[in-house]
């Protein structure tokens, strides 16, 4: 597994919409476990989208089983990801691998349902809500050329600077 090079704003390819995975063989394989080291080597990251490392299909992974307060599928391979239904609104901080410099509040999904592949092509459904179901709602916002940048209510009052922590000297 190798990590790939993320993508980050304001890189125009991030609005790229992504296309279908059609065959499910080694070749994706070997690019989602790619994606895996990726996302493993961002401290504290829970999602990624394949568009962030300059892949524009219908991948993403998500995992935020880490985060004991919250429901949690664990982790999650989805291929070809649609949202079925969703219920209720809230607001809630989001940051992203794409946007480091900064942290926002979007409005999202409290609950939603969707239907997603596996890495093999096996079809599945879950429903799922709080902060997996907004993981999931950013991460499918990236096939579609979408970043939480694009769903700020407003930049003056929503969008933060990003806290950068410096590792203390010993």
């Amino acid at each position: 597994m190798s990590e790939l090079e993320i993508l980050t704003y304001p890189d125009q390819r991030l609005q790229q919409q992504s296309t279908e995975i059609e065959v499910f063989d080694e070749k994706l394989q070997s690019f989602i476990n790619n994606l895996e080291a990726t996302r493993l080597a961002a401290p504290g990251c829970v999602g990624i989208a394949a568009p962030q490392v300059d892949e524009f299909v219908r991948v993403v992974i998500v995992d935020v089983s880490n985060n004991k307060k919250n429901l949690s599928h664990g982790h999650l391979i989805m291929v070809n990801p649609e949202i079925i239904e969703w219920d209720g609104f809230e607001v809630g901080r989001e940051g992203c691998l794409s946007v480091p410099d900064y942290t926002g509040n979007v409005i999202r999904a409290k609950q939603i349902k969707l239907t997603a592949q596996n890495e093999h092509g096996e079809e599945y459904t879950i429903e799922t809500e709080g902060f997996e179901a907004r993981a999931i709602q950013h991460e499918i916002d990236h096939l579609d050329g979408l970043l939480f940048l694009d769903r700020l209510v407003s930049r003056r009052n929503d969008l933060f600077r990003r806290k950068v922590y410096k590792k203390k000297e010993k």
